[in-house]
Protein backbone atom coordinates (compact mmCIF):
# COMPACT_ATOMS: atom_id res chain seq x y z
CA UNK A 1 0.00 0.00 0.00
CA UNK A 2 1.38 3.37 -1.19
CA UNK A 3 0.31 6.38 0.36
CA UNK A 4 0.45 10.03 -0.63
CA UNK A 5 -1.09 12.91 1.65
CA UNK A 6 -1.43 16.33 0.47
CA UNK A 7 -3.35 19.42 1.34
CA UNK A 8 -6.23 21.26 -1.21
CA UNK A 9 -7.58 24.18 0.11
CA UNK A 10 -7.13 23.21 3.59
CA UNK A 11 -8.91 19.90 2.75
CA UNK A 12 -6.23 16.84 3.56
CA UNK A 13 -6.09 14.82 0.58
CA UNK A 14 -4.68 11.10 1.18
CA UNK A 15 -4.45 9.15 -2.20
CA UNK A 16 -3.62 5.55 -1.51
CA UNK A 17 -2.73 2.92 -3.78
CA UNK A 18 -2.34 -0.87 -3.87
CA UNK A 19 -4.50 -2.94 -1.95
CA UNK A 20 -6.41 -1.90 1.32
CA UNK A 21 -6.19 -5.86 3.22
CA UNK A 22 -5.56 -7.74 5.83
CA UNK A 23 -1.72 -6.51 7.43
CA UNK A 24 -0.45 -3.78 5.77
CA UNK A 25 -3.45 -2.03 3.92
CA UNK A 26 -5.78 -1.75 7.03
CA UNK A 27 -2.60 -0.86 9.19
CA UNK A 28 -1.39 1.72 7.27
CA UNK A 29 -5.27 3.38 6.82
CA UNK A 30 -5.39 3.16 10.78
CA UNK A 31 -1.31 4.62 11.12
CA UNK A 32 -2.42 7.89 8.38
CA UNK A 33 -6.29 8.64 10.13
CA UNK A 34 -4.61 8.84 13.59
CA UNK A 35 -1.50 10.94 12.34
CA UNK A 36 -3.99 13.52 10.93
CA UNK A 37 -5.97 13.65 13.91
CA UNK A 38 -3.14 14.45 16.10
CA UNK A 39 -2.26 17.04 13.69
CA UNK A 40 -5.87 18.37 14.25
CA UNK A 41 -6.88 18.15 10.29
CA UNK A 42 -10.59 18.54 10.28
CA UNK A 43 -11.50 17.76 6.63
CA UNK A 44 -9.93 14.83 5.31
CA UNK A 45 -10.99 13.04 1.46
CA UNK A 46 -9.69 9.64 1.24
CA UNK A 47 -8.41 9.02 -2.42
CA UNK A 48 -9.40 5.35 -3.19
CA UNK A 49 -9.28 5.66 -7.16
CA UNK A 50 -5.60 3.89 -7.17
CA UNK A 51 -7.20 0.91 -4.67
CA UNK A 52 -7.01 -1.86 -6.68
CA UNK A 53 -9.01 -4.11 -3.54
CA UNK A 54 -10.58 -3.95 -0.37
CA UNK A 55 -11.37 -6.61 1.74
CA UNK A 56 -13.29 -7.09 5.33
CA UNK A 57 -10.24 -5.93 7.39
CA UNK A 58 -10.04 -2.40 4.88
CA UNK A 59 -13.71 -2.18 5.23
CA UNK A 60 -13.51 -2.62 9.14
CA UNK A 61 -10.74 0.19 9.69
CA UNK A 62 -12.38 2.47 7.16
CA UNK A 63 -15.44 2.35 9.07
CA UNK A 64 -13.55 2.32 12.39
CA UNK A 65 -11.33 5.42 11.70
CA UNK A 66 -14.29 7.49 10.07
CA UNK A 67 -16.14 6.85 13.30
CA UNK A 68 -12.87 7.74 15.21
CA UNK A 69 -12.42 10.71 12.96
CA UNK A 70 -16.24 11.94 13.82
CA UNK A 71 -15.35 11.99 18.06
CA UNK A 72 -12.52 14.49 16.79
CA UNK A 73 -15.38 16.39 14.82
CA UNK A 74 -13.95 15.63 11.94
CA UNK A 75 -15.04 14.68 8.44
CA UNK A 76 -13.74 12.41 6.27
CA UNK A 77 -15.20 11.43 2.73
CA UNK A 78 -14.04 9.40 -0.36
CA UNK A 79 -13.10 10.08 -3.51
CA UNK A 80 -13.81 7.73 -6.60
CA UNK A 81 -13.87 4.08 -5.02
CA UNK A 82 -13.67 2.47 -8.16
CA UNK A 83 -14.53 -1.30 -9.74
CA UNK A 84 -14.50 -3.93 -7.39
CA UNK A 85 -13.92 -1.60 -4.75
CA UNK A 86 -17.13 0.19 -5.04
CA UNK A 87 -18.65 -3.36 -5.58
CA UNK A 88 -17.49 -4.58 -2.15
CA UNK A 89 -18.33 -1.71 -0.44
CA UNK A 90 -21.78 -1.58 -1.75
CA UNK A 91 -22.68 -5.48 -1.15
CA UNK A 92 -21.80 -4.26 2.24
CA UNK A 93 -24.04 -2.51 2.28
CA UNK A 94 -21.34 0.69 3.37
CA UNK A 95 -21.02 2.61 0.36
CA UNK A 96 -25.00 4.60 1.51
CA UNK A 97 -23.54 5.45 4.52
CA UNK A 98 -20.36 7.34 2.99
CA UNK A 99 -20.06 10.74 1.42
CA UNK A 100 -18.72 9.59 -1.89
CA UNK A 101 -17.72 12.13 -4.51
CA UNK A 102 -16.80 11.16 -8.23
CA UNK A 103 -15.05 14.61 -8.54
CA UNK A 104 -12.16 15.79 -6.74
CA UNK A 105 -12.86 19.42 -6.98
CA UNK A 106 -16.41 18.70 -6.03
CA UNK A 107 -15.66 17.04 -2.79
CA UNK A 108 -13.44 19.75 -1.82
CA UNK A 109 -16.42 22.49 -2.49
CA UNK A 110 -18.04 19.88 -0.48
CA UNK A 111 -16.33 20.42 2.80
CA UNK A 112 -16.99 24.50 2.74
CA UNK A 113 -20.78 23.55 2.43
CA UNK A 114 -20.81 21.94 5.94
CA UNK A 115 -19.07 24.42 7.72
CA UNK A 116 -21.44 26.06 10.05
CA UNK A 117 -22.17 29.58 9.40
CA UNK A 118 -20.45 32.32 11.81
Amino acid sequence: MHVDVRNAEGVIIVDFAGRLVAGIGDEVLHDVINELLAAEWKQILLNLSAVSRIDSAGIGELVTSIRLAERFETTVKLLLPGGRVRDVLELSQILPLLDVFEDEQEAIESFRSDRPLD
